[in-house]
Formats: structure tokens, C-alpha cells, sequence
């Protein structure tokens, strides 16, 4: 059985934004988290994805307000930017 292409192709949307900072934060979460996602999470994230870079990652460092559609279990897991390794 061929595996859902859904989870690749998110994959590949997360990890290539345009700037390195936006891959690694928006990237890093998709890795941590899309395993347990249902159908219903992989839209609301791919819905995510159409936003852009900078708005995201002002709504995950908390300097935006989150639009309504985006609030929710999702957006808390992505504030808590424990999915992000510092290199030292």
C-alpha cells in the first residue's frame, strides 16, 4: 500500500519558506508533530502554510495576535517552540 502523499508534500512546504529561520521553526514543528495530526489538523496546517512566513512566526513568538481560524491546540503546540533545537 503507497503511503498518503498529504504528509510529503506538507513536508516539503514546510521545510522550504524562502528564509532559513522559517524553515527551521515551521519545518521543525511539522517534524515534531504531524504524526499525530488526523485529516482535520493536516488542512487547518496546510491552510497554515498559505500565510505568510513572517505572520506565522509572529503569531508563534506571540508579537501578532492569531487570527481566529488559527487558534486552537495547533497554534499552542507551535508557541511553545520546544520543537526547536539551539545549537550552542
Amino acid at each position: 500500500m503507497l503511503e498518503d502523499p498529504t504528509p510529503k508534500r506538507l513536508r516539503w512546504r514546510a521545510h522550504h519558506r524562502g528564509t532559513k529561520e522559517a524553515d527551521r521553526m515551521i519545518g521543525g514543528f511539522f517534524d515534531a508533530h504531524h504524526q499525530q495530526w488526523n485529516a482535520q489538523e493536516m488542512a487547518l496546517f496546510e491552510a497554515l502554510l498559505e500565510e505568510q512566513d513572517v505572520d506565522i512566526m509572529a503569531w508563534a513568538i506571540g508579537t501578532q495576535t492569531v487570527p481566529e481560524r488559527f487558534q486552537g491546540a495547533m497554534m499552542t503546540a507551535m508557541q511553545r517552540l520546544d520543537y526547536l533545537p539551539i545549537d550552542r
